[in-house]
């Protein structure tokens, strides 16, 4: 799990309601019609906020205080809507790196008869009417945040710090050769602690 978006055309709105307030009629009743579904489907422990010129949904630092390990200014990335210049698109990050996941997803979306236009994890649409949203729902009621965290935290190997409350887990060695050289340093006295960012 690197970066977790391409670059989309960016706002430089500061709110939700701003960001909708800029789009054509359709586009903004695309839009909304899909952060409906979204919100009511989403985990408490999320938060709906504007993140990297988009509408974003993520685990606040309040819950995940190790942020995104791309930007850790940044609360953990889940999901997101975007009006492109061409598309218009729906990010599940919930989808992305969870082969089961997404083997559940795509297989409900095709029970649908609706063509899936997806990349890893960007959904492009030019209707709301192109999209499964009751799939899209689904796939969010079935991750909530602690579910996210534990998955993201596998991802990355460990080396993370646990949610608000835990303490934090080691960060894992990168191969037999990150492992050789610590024990060198323990043997030669060397006091330093070396922390390794995922």
């Amino acid at each position: 799990m690197r970066g977790l978006y391409t670059a989309p055309m960016q706002s430089k709105a500061t709110s939700v309601t701003g960001y909708l307030a800029e789009l054509p009629p359709d586009r903004r009743a695309a839009l909304e019609a899909v952060r409906r579904v979204i919100l009511k489907n989403l985990d408490k422990d999320f938060e709906e906020g504007m993140a990297y010129g988009m509408i974003g949904y993520a685990v606040p630092h309040r819950v995940f205080p190790a942020g995104y390990h791309c930007d850790p200014k940044q609360p953990l990335p889940y999901a997101a809507l975007a009006s492109q210049k061409n598309y218009m698109s729906v990010y599940l990050m919930c989808v992305y790196g969870d082969s089961e996941h997404a083997k559940w997803f795509r297989e409900a979306w095709a029970r649908t008869g609706k063509k899936l236009d997806m990349g890893k994890s960007c959904i492009r649409f030019k209707r709301v009417e192109d999209l499964a949203l009751e799939v899209i729902g689904e796939s969010i009621r079935r991750i909530p945040a602690k579910k996210y965290i534990e998955f993201y935290l596998k991802t990355m190997g460990g080396g993370a710090t646990r949610p608000a409350g835990g303490k934090k887990k080691a960060a894992s060695g990168k191969g037999a050769a990150s492992k050789q050289k610590a024990a060198v340093k323990r043997k030669t006295g060397g006091s330093k602690k070396v922390s390794r960012r995922a």
